[in-house]
């Protein structure tokens, strides 16, 4: 079996391949943070002043992001560092529980202003034109997320962030939301009163939408839900294609942060020896570390399939069937220069190795005695000689 818990640092800093990383996640998160200050301060002081509902709903969106961004500020500063004695896969699954706080503060902002905003499209009262300035500040919030957004994603995606993805998307949202608060608040002013709260109604809608789905995908994450077909299919691929490997079997997959972490049975020829299969076993994780983008991979080696094979647990261990084979065999057996044992579909098979004196007649009597012992033997299905020769 092969198996490497991630490098560990023992003062649980950052370890510096991940620095830009962690550089850049914090560049692109102050950006956000100043953009929504900016927003959040202009919508909800002009959404007042010009009786705009719907951009005060978004002024109070753009509010919500900005605790988001401080979430993603602390959790890409805890998330980054190295594993430690206490937490052997490393800190990623502060990005996951970020990645649900994000969820649970969209929906509880939606909810918030989804009632509101029902409740004043039932007063009358409530239905009056907008000042023309709320028009401008929208399209200036629209132009803004979305230039927001498509800069988050390009930063988010080759960092391959999860946590960062989900708060660009969040951005995506923004500007669509923006978008329909444009439409809203355009409508009022050409006559259609109630537009701007049914713009605020969708506003509401929209974040609801993306708040349940960014906490169903770290949900997902936290309760180990296996990575995707297409992703699981390539891993046993390549596990398959390494040589040695006869067979890939109980491969379990589930993702930490932005990497995966990947447990396998590779079935490998029974015969060899531990430190070869070994040797196939690191070379399998090794590949799929390079080509799958991988924390952790475990690789575990069968000499058989033992989802469909006998089990060998009930068989005795190493010595006590070599005291077996001594009493059965009794004077006839030599004293061997080695013996190797196999357990395989419920039996066990000996490969003895005499030394190299042993005359033919004495091989000719061993064997005649393993004949004798074998048709009846509860525990040995098979025993090999080999003569060992002096170098």
């Amino acid at each position: 079996m092969a198996h490497h818990h991630p490098h560990t640092n023992p003062h649980g800093g950052i370890h510096p391949e991940r620095h830009v990383r962690f550089q850049a996640a914090q560049k692109v998160t102050w950006v956000s943070v100043a953009v929504n200050v900016l927003l959040t301060i202009l919508q909800i002081v002009v959404g007042l002043f010009g009786k705009s509902q719907a951009l005060v709903a978004d002024g109070l969106h753009s509010l919500s992001d900005l605790l988001c961004d401080f979430l993603v500020l602390f959790a890409n500063r805890h998330g980054a560092r190295d594993a430690d004695e206490e937490h052997p896969y490393g800190h990623a699954r502060i990005e996951t529980a970020t990645t649900l706080a994000l969820g649970l503060i969209l929906l509880g902002v939606g909810g918030a202003l989804l009632w509101g905003a029902v409740v004043r499209l039932q007063d009358p009262a409530a239905l009056h034109k907008v000042h023309v300035a709320t028009l401008w500040i929208a399209i200036l919030t629209l132009a803004s997320k979305e230039a927001l957004f498509r800069y988050m994603l390009h930063v988010a995606r080759k960092l391959r962030s999860q946590m960062l993805e989900a708060n660009a998307w969040h951005a995506r949202s923004d500007a669509a939301s923006s978008l329909v608060v444009v439409a809203g608040i355009g409508g009022n002013l050409l006559g259609f009163t109630s537009m701007d709260i049914l713009a605020a109604v969708l506003v509401a809608a929209m974040i609801i939408r993306m708040g349940w789905k960014q906490g169903y995908q770290a949900i997902s994450e936290l309760i180990d839900t296996s990575l995707d077909k297409d992703e699981v299919d390539a891993i046993r691929a390549t596990l398959a294609a390494t040589p040695g490997v006869r067979g890939v079997h109980e491969l379990r997959t589930r993702r930490m942060g932005d990497r995966a972490l990947v447990d396998a049975h590779v079935l490998v020829n029974p015969r060899i020896s531990v430190s070869e299969g070994h040797y196939i076993a690191e070379n399998a994780r090794a590949l799929v570390l390079k080509q799958h983008h991988a924390l952790d991979v475990m690789v575990h080696i069968d000499p058989e399939d033992d989802t469909s094979a006998k089990p060998n647990q009930h068989l005795p261990n190493r010595e006590t069937l070599i005291t077996h084979l001594e009493q059965q065999l009794g004077q006839d057996l030599p004293k061997p220069g080695k013996v190797v044992l196999h357990y395989l579909d419920g039996k066990a098979e000996a490969e003895i190795f005499l030394a190299g004196d042993v005359s033919q007649e004495q091989i000719k009597i061993l064997k005649n005695a393993i004949n004798r012992m074998l048709r009846e033997d509860p525990f040995f299905v098979a025993v090999h000689l080999h003569q060992q020769y002096a170098p």
